[in-house]
């Protein structure tokens, strides 16, 4: 039996749980019927106790054998991906991710108002994050939690939001014991494609109550030696695209100037931050 369906075994075991509430799931686009299919078909695949089958290279097939292990757990989550919606409304966008041609999700919702929508398992792999990099993760959908703010994007966020998202973060980084570091945004795993969660975003506000880094108020001159290329990948940045790095990293640090220059507070901002990690 492969990888794969160890994890899918691992999850099934979690949503047969999940799915067991009194409370009556919201109906949008006949999504709970569908979700319970999706569920279904998981578990059938989880279901198989079949082992690999391999073959050197004269065709010899190698001796193989399905032997069920004790010792195993669920995969959690190890980052928290923030986006903004960039959508008129919760609504439309609850609409977005129950229909199948989308091809897009995320785990959570949080609309203007507060209120929290939890639309996928947090052990199942939501598709949030699309083609991006952080470090050397490659696949950020498959060890990520993905949270959307109602928001278009070219306005501030609400004080109600914004106090859900800091419950819902204490929540899961307690839950998943997920490093102070590794939340971000969508821009910072996506430089040049994404500018989610946009430059309103307050992530200073989220960085002192312990989700994220943010810099010092007094900053120490970046040395004239500085790196500044090593230290984006320090932080995490694809620097394969360098201005779209570094447009990333100023939305996020500096916010009243994204461009792809570096200036000195700039340098000093990002010099006090790579220290952090």
């Amino acid at each position: 039996m492969n990888l794969k369906l160890y994890v899918y075994f691992f999850l099934a075991l979690t949503i047969i749980s999940s799915c067991k509430t009194k409370k009556p799931a919201t109906i949008v686009n006949n999504s709970p019927k569908v979700y319970k299919t999706q569920i279904d078909s998981l578990l059938d695949i989880v279901k198989i106790k079949d082992t690999v089958r391999l073959a050197d290279s004269a065709g010899t097939a190698i001796p193989s054998e399905f032997v069920a292990t004790v010792n195993f757990n669920l995969r959690k989550p190890n980052y928290v991906i923030i986006h903004h919606t960039a959508q008129d409304s919760a609504k439309q966008t609850l609409n977005t991710f129950t229909l199948a041609r989308t091809q897009v999700s995320a785990h959570y919702v949080v609309s203007r108002d507060g209120k929290v929508y939890h639309m996928l398992n947090d052990y199942l792999r939501s598709w949030h994050a699309g083609v991006s990099k952080w470090g050397s993760v490659t696949d950020m959908n498959s060890c990520s939690i993905g949270i959307e703010l109602d928001n278009n994007g070219v306005q501030p966020f609400q004080d109600a939001q914004v106090k859900s998202l800091i419950l819902l973060l204490a929540k899961l980084k307690k839950a998943y014991n997920i490093p102070t570091a590794n939340f971000i945004g969508h821009s910072d795993i996506a430089p040049g494609r994404k500018t989610d969660p946009s430059a309103y975003f307050p992530w200073k506000t989220l960085a002192k109550s312990g989700f994220g880094y943010w810099s010092d108020d007094v900053l120490e001159l970046a040395p004239e030696t500085f790196d500044y290329v090593a230290a984006l990948r320090i932080i995490g940045y694809d620097t394969s695209n360098l201005p779209a790095a570094i447009k990333a990293f100023k939305l996020h640090f500096i916010q009243n100037d994204v461009s792809s220059q570096l200036t000195q507070l700039d340098l000093n901002v990002l010099f006090n931050v790579a220290k952090k990690y």
